[in-house]
């Protein structure tokens, strides 16, 4: 093990649902004794190279990545790009391909929720959701926000005290899983082609928490995935319980990825998701990455 602490999947304000600045996620970092983090925003490299210059500053190696929204067997799946240069044609090409996709679902997203009957526009959303378009559970937060939202019948449930902390997230799986009332088909920027275009960007394909709900990731997809380029799994996650972290750990081992720690830390839209949470990530990590680098 190389002596100190990483975390290489925290997102800042840039991310739809993000709270944080990169300066302040820098500060937080420094205060927990981190040696490197990597900020992973949802679709977007704007936090560079302004966080690379911020962690200069504090003594911290900020290392420049993006948690790329892709679509592999019908899934949602996310893919960070670690030591990405922001600046390539590449990743530009990426994030353009996203941004019209996501807009085009976020946009049906709410108008099937107002068919459903709650009172949210998209002009709201798009304030509300930054220099991105919004993830599902971003338009849950900020439906779930609005005071009058708290009268409707079909969404008390979610100011249940054992409930509020995970609600933008129950409110997902009740309204934008397969087959809920607000429900779209997938259509983002294969995993496939990002994967062969990952050498071009610079960036190392990381498969971000493989157990999630919405990823449900086997052995078989690894070994896909594998084949088509993925060089690493992110084992340690919020996501994982003790038996997840065993069995992606193994998995890793078995299919020579190098195993990655992150938080998936974003602030509020993830209250139990502290800074620092996850303490499995050590530099050997980073060095394992940046060997792999084409």
């Amino acid at each position: 093990m190389i002596d100190g602490l990483v975390d290489l999947h925290i997102h800042s304000s840039f991310s739809c649902d993000g709270d944080y600045s990169p300066e302040r996620l820098i500060r937080m970092a420094v205060e927990e004794g981190f040696r490197a983090i990597a900020i992973a925003d949802h679709d977007t490299v704007a936090a560079y190279p302004g966080a690379i210059r911020a962690g200069e500053k504090r003594g911290l190696e900020v290392i420049p990545s993006i948690e790329v929204t892709t679509v592999f067997d019908a899934r949602e799946f996310h893919l960070m790009l670690p030591f990405v240069d922001w600046e390539s044609e590449a990743i530009r090409y990426i994030i353009s391909r996203l941004e019209s996709s996501r807009e085009e679902e976020a946009r049906t997203r709410v108008a099937r929720l107002r068919e459903n009957g709650l009172e949210i526009d998209w002009e709201e959303i798009r304030e509300k959701s930054g220099q991105t378009p919004p993830l599902g559970v971003k338009i849950a937060q900020i439906i779930l926000d609005k005071p009058e939202s708290r009268q409707k019948p079909e969404l008390r449930k979610y100011y249940d005290d054992d409930r509020q902390p995970k609600a933008p997230y129950l409110f997902y799986q009740d309204f934008f899983t397969e087959g809920a009332p607000a429900y779209v088909p997938k259509n983002h920027i294969p995993l496939q082609e990002v994967l062969s275009l990952a050498p071009l960007t610079g960036g190392v394909p990381v498969l971000s928490h493989p157990g999630a709900y919405f990823q449900r990731t086997t052995r078989a997809d690894l070994l896909v995935l594998k084949e088509l380029g993925l060089q690493g799994l992110e084992v340690y996650t919020s996501y994982h319980n003790q038996d997840e972290t065993e069995y992606y750990r193994e998995l890793a081992r078995e299919l020579d990825l190098v195993a990655t720690a992150g938080s998936d830390f974003h602030g509020r839209i993830k209250p139990a998701v502290k800074f620092g949470l996850i303490k499995n990530g050590d530099y050997s990590m980073v060095e394992k990455l940046r060997e792999r680098r084409v």
